[in-house]
């Protein structure tokens, strides 16, 4: 049989069609002898023809892989023996290669310790005197060990000692390679015992690394993957050699001379570790190195007739991303510092370099100051509002109408990323912005696309949080982008302005109404053609689409609910696009907010599309350099199919297998964006749905759950934190049914799913190593605990357990809080984002003092108090500070109105009143604001226990409103005043606050207040009738503007017309003389809502 297989082996490489299909043919009846095996040893080791050598090698590895167990022992003995000796005889690479890969397949079966001959093998070429038996033994041991680090656990010891003789060996750059892929392949399973060793290594294993360069510049830059691996699994092992690890990469990543992908790969090693390890950088002082290596990266111009990628007239990605090149890179590593450093210590270091740059007449240093803001303003949105905002504003807006496009391309960039980060100072500068921007659109004919594109980016961004400041713009703006929906031939304007649409929808709201039908024409036209190219348009207009569905009002959507989701069912049907399905699925979403019923039909058909979506392994695939036709998660099992079928299938596999290059066998997994994204939406919608359809969703929430629950540890983050957020909807959701129908069989299901996903929040926030993830389940956990209240905490270790990691989160010691063990830490310094993290923790404070009895809780607020009350110290930054007092004043107001509150908020008086009184005097508004609110709370929680400090707080409000101006600060004002009324009448003067408090009516800014307001207006009546009627004027005309006001809740409005009633019936002269002074459309807004109540 064996001359018969060679023969078949060697047609299959004929250039001739015909001659292979018989070849195949006679290939898959050979399969079917249980002779292969021995067959194929035969030719892998006889044959004369090194191509065919490798086939065989390849047909048996894929025999091997799928069919072990059926491979007879005496086949599997001879097998174990032949590939080892073959091996040994093979001189051509390639043949080599497959032949290392047929090892390790057969070791994932073997395990390594029933096969002494391989060990052997291993032992004795990697430690030959002949160079080339060593190159070759390493490349096995790397085949092997790849595939299977974890058996190999015993001999880590011995091997990495065998590493840092061979790392020695520089003139074997290819020995290197194998060598340190090796090691990164077996990081992440060491243990503490061989943390020293891996210290040690790490030197010579820089010195290794620049011999490579030297060699093989690809292969340089796969083996650079060392040091993410070192840095994520074992940080330890390279703390003491941050240094040097840094000046390594910045040689390699400022080299013009070397490759762009080595450039990037040693960049983004710098980038990976300030997102670990920030605190090491500012620590070792490597800050200023690296800022003063990158920024000429940055601000570098393009070669002589070439323009930057993002530049280019062809360039898609109007936010001007290219992810693979050395400027770009420099830019991320930025981005990063900006994550996961203090702004104060980042900016006194950073801003010298880039005012420079702004100031330069080199436009590509212009760009490069520019990129350097644009990329600052997500990680340091408090500072910059804070400490620079109008300056920074100025700089872009002058950017803007610079003699460069380069130049004016990344002044969009920048204003489009403040725009999306530093709200809502930002839109403050609408009047000078926004006549720049329609500039440019006025422009759109004769501009090109890409920098349309820019141009577009920028003016969405900024649009999008206007709110009701948008409507002098609204007729342009919408003239614009109708008339390029109906004139314009090109698909990419046209898309453009679709989303357009949608961000002027967002800002728009209601007033969006008139323009709504010929808008809505064009969207259906749109989404009912089929071709290739309308398919990103389609995507677009389904987005717009769902934006329109929750912001344009109820009743003029809800008749074309029904029809919409029609639209997204025919579009799935009939093209198979992630793209779409994921903007079908947001369509959805947004219908079940506006009309639920509408979904309900169709729920199976939706609900089987989204499962099918999270259980799909598409655009999931290995690198594998052979196997391009096995997806990564390809089941490894034995009977793949029946007998002849299997066989068969091998046949086509090999035929499929393209030729094989060097590579690793697995590099990793790479996987299609549009994928993830669409298992990141799938979520989302699942959730939103399961909340906005209640009792219909039932009969899918356990599928759902459990195939959601399911990606909980997917690899990227963002799917992994949309399944937390569904997770957290799903109970709600259940909570609503139960509340809506409270059986006992709704009550155990909400009880049982609260028992899977607490526990898993809780372990989360604490084990998982992605901050964004975090904050997200953070927030998740408080809206389920907003929602099911007392049902959370029905398990009697629930409330110590989410007490104790909020606790840890705010003391850092979570792992995504990279704490390093500093102790001696300067605390009053962090990362924005760090501190946003304990404000996702702080703000659950107060959800668990309002959801249990006060006593319960006290021992855990206790503990918390301190953490909360020390980032009020006037060192703290102003959102620190902000926070700390609004949290108190949250927890306060929430002890208000649980059992118990009373008593606990009297023995917490003596500790909170000084930090409020402090914050009063506060030199910024907003914690000003919270700390009035606080000392409302205080009275109204406290109750008689304070009413010592009455004097003293008043006389701390009286001297505030002498002097304050902040809008919503006297409001709050205002209302504090009230609340210490309504808790203690008989201790306020109130001959003297009240006509204070009424003077300063009718609330302007925070329109909740007037609840407060009014109720103690309300009560006051009853109490002291005379002094109320003696202010009747100011409080007519301070009630006809809240009448009817559709930003104050029913219920005040009722108080508030309950009052004037009484006015009208016992005062009626009072009251008339007070109503005939209002203007003519507040006399009949009262005397409207009098007659109705």
């Amino acid at each position: 049989m064996t001359e018969e297989l060679e023969q078949i082996l060697s047609q299959l490489t004929q250039p001739d069609n015909a001659v292979i299909q018989q070849a195949t043919a006679k290939l898959k009846q050979a399969f079917k002898d249980p002779a292969i095996i021995p067959a194929l040893c035969a030719v892998m080791s006889g044959s004369q023809n090194p191509q065919i050598r490798q086939s065989a090698a390849v047909m048996l590895r894929l025999r091997v892989k799928k069919h072990w167990k059926k491979i007879s022992p005496n086949d599997r003995e001879s097998l174990k023996a032949v590939v080892l000796q073959a091996f040994m005889q093979e001189a051509e690479h390639t043949v080599q290669h497959s032949l290392s890969q047929l090892c390790a397949v057969m070791v994932k079966h073997e395990t390594p310790d029933r096969w002494p001959a391989l060990l052997q093998l291993l032992n004795q070429a990697t430690k030959s005197s002949n160079p080339h038996d060593r190159q070759v033994g390493l490349l096995l041991l790397n085949k092997v060990m790849e595939s299977n680090p974890e058996p190999f656990s015993p001999h880590y010891c011995q091997l990495l000692q065998l590493f840092s003789t061979v790392l020695q060996d520089h003139n074997n750059p290819t020995a290197l390679y194998y060598c340190i892929l090796t090691l990164t392949a077996i990081t992440a399973y060491t243990g503490t015992e061989e943390m020293n060793q891996m210290r040690s290594i790490i030197p010579s294993l820089i010195v290794a690394l620049k011999h490579i360069i030297k060699a093989d510049q690809d292969q340089a830059s796969e083996a650079m993957e060392v040091f993410n691996e070192l840095m994520e699994s074992e940080v330890s092992i390279i703390v003491s050699h941050v240094a040097e690890i840094v000046h390594f990469c910045l040689e390699v990543g400022t080299d013009t001379t070397l490759s762009d992908s080595l450039r990037v790969k040693a960049l983004s090693c710098i980038a990976f570790l300030i997102k670990l390890k920030s605190k090491t950088v500012l620590k070792q002082k490597l800050l200023n190195p690296i800022l003063q290596a990158i920024f000429p990266v940055l601000i570098a111009a393009p070669p002589p007739g070439e323009q930057d990628p993002e530049d280019e007239e062809d360039d898609d990605n109007g936010d001007g991303t290219d992810n693979d090149n050395p400027k770009h890179c420099a830019a991320q590593i930025i981005d990063t510092m900006a994550l996961h450093m203090p702004p104060e210590k980042l900016f006194q270091q950073l801003m010298p370099l880039t005012q420079a740059c702004l100031a330069s007449e080199n436009p590509y240093q212009r760009k490069g100051g520019l990129m350097c803001l644009a990329v600052l303003a997500e990680g340091c949105a408090d500072h910059i509002r804070t400490n620079m905002l109008s300056t920074v504003l100025q700089t872009v807006c002058q950017s803007l109408s610079d003699s460069n496009q380069v130049v004016r391309s990344a002044s969009l960039f920048a204003l489009g990323q403040f725009s999306e980060h530093l709200q809502p100072e930002v839109s403050k500068y609408c009047t000078e912005l926004m006549p720049l921007l329609l500039g440019y659109l006025s422009s759109l004919n004769q501009a090109k696309v890409g920098h349309v594109t820019k141009a577009f980016y920028a003016l969405e961004n900024f649009m999008e949080n206007l709110g009701a400041d948008i409507e002098p713009y609204l007729p342009t703006l919408m003239e614009t982008m109708l008339s390029a929906l109906n004139n314009t031939e090109n698909l990419k304007i046209k898309e453009l302005a679709v989303s357009a649409i949608g961000a002027i929808a967002n800002a728009a709201k209601e007033l969006l109404v008139p323009y709504f039908p010929p808008v809505i024409e064009s969207l259906k036209g749109f989404l009912t053609t089929t071709t290739e190219e309308m398919r990103s348009l389609q995507t677009q207009s389904l987005d717009t689409l769902s934006v329109l569905a929750r912001t344009i009002g109820k009743d003029v959507f809800s008749p074309l609910a029904a029809e919409c989701v029609q639209l997204g069912l025919n579009l799935t049907d009939t093209i198979d696009d992630p793209d779409l399905r994921r903007c079908t699925y947001t369509l959805y979403s947004a219908v079940s907010t506006v009309s639920p019923d509408c979904l309900t039909p169709h729920l199976t058909a939706i609900t089987t599309v989204m499962l099918l979506a999270l259980k799909s392994n598409e655009g999931i695939t290995a690198h594998l350099e052979e196997d391009k036709t096995f997806v990564l998660l390809d089941d490894d099992d034995d009977d793949d199919g029946d007998g002849d079928n299997a066989e068969e299938k091998d046949v086509d596999d090999f035929l499929e297998d393209e030729t094989e290059t060097d590579v690793h066998d697995v590099a990793g997994f790479s996987v299609e964006n549009a994928f993830i994204d669409e298992k990141e939406d799938a979520c989302d919608s699942l959730g939103e749905i399961a909340f906005s359809t209640g009792a219909a969703f039932q009969p899918f929430l356990e599928s759902s759950f459990q195939q959601v629950y399911e990606m909980r540890d997917f690899p990227h983050e963002d799917v992994r934190r949309a399944a937390f957020g569904a997770m957290g909807q799903f109970c709600r959701a259940q909570h609503k049914v139960w509340k809506e129908n409270p059986t006992e069989a709704n009550h155990q299901a909400l009880l049982k799913l609260l028992d899977v996903v607490l526990p898993c929040f809780v372990e989360t926030v604490r084990t998982e190593h992605e901050r964004q993830v975090v904050m997200g389940v953070l927030e998740t956990m408080n809206s389920v605990i907003k929602s099911c209240k007392e049902e959370v905490f029905n398990n009697p270790s629930r409330l110590k357990d989410i007490s104790y990691v909020i606790r840890d989160v705010l003391k850092k010691k979570i792992v995504c809080q990279d704490s390093g063990g500093d102790e001696a830490d300067d605390e009053d310094q962090q990362a924005e984002y760090d501190a946003m993290l304990q404000e996702f923790a702080g703000e659950g404070i107060p959800l668990l003092a309002s959801s249990v009895p006060a006593d319960k809780f006290a021992p855990f607020l206790n503990d918390l108090l301190p953490l909360i009350m020390s980032k009020a110290k006037s060192s703290c930054t102003v959102a620190d500070r902000s926070f700390s007092v609004g949290t108190i004043g949250e927890i306060l107001q929430a002890l208000v109105s649980v059992t118990g509150g009373r008593a606990v908020a009297g023995r917490l008086s003596n500790r909170l009143l000084p930090v409020l009184v402090a914050g009063v005097r506060d030199s910024d508004p907003e914690v000003r604001n919270n700390s009035v609110f606080g000392m409302g709370c205080l009275a109204q929680a406290a109750g008689p226990i304070v009413v010592s400090d009455y004097p003293m707080m008043l006389s701390v409000f009286s001297n505030l409103l002498a002097k304050e101006s902040d809008l919503r600060v006297i409001d709050n004002l205002c209302a504090a005043l009230c609340r210490m009324i309504i808790s203690n009448v008989d201790a306020v003067p109130l001959e003297q606050v009240v006509p204070a408090l009424v003077g300063h009516l009718p609330l302007k800014e925070d329109m909740e207040e007037n609840k407060t307001v009014f109720t103690c207006l309300a009560m006051l009546y009853t109490h002291s009738p005379a002094l109320v009627v003696k202010l009747m004027k100011p409080i007519v005309a301070a009630s006809s503007h809240v009448i009817g006001d559709k930003n104050v809740d029913k219920e005040t409005q009722n108080t508030l017309a309950m009052l004037m009633k009484e006015f009208a019936q016992h005062h009626s002269a009072d009251f008339q003389a007070a109503v005939t002074s209002l203007p003519g459309e507040q006399q009949a807004r009262l005397s409207a809502a009098i007659s109705v109540s």
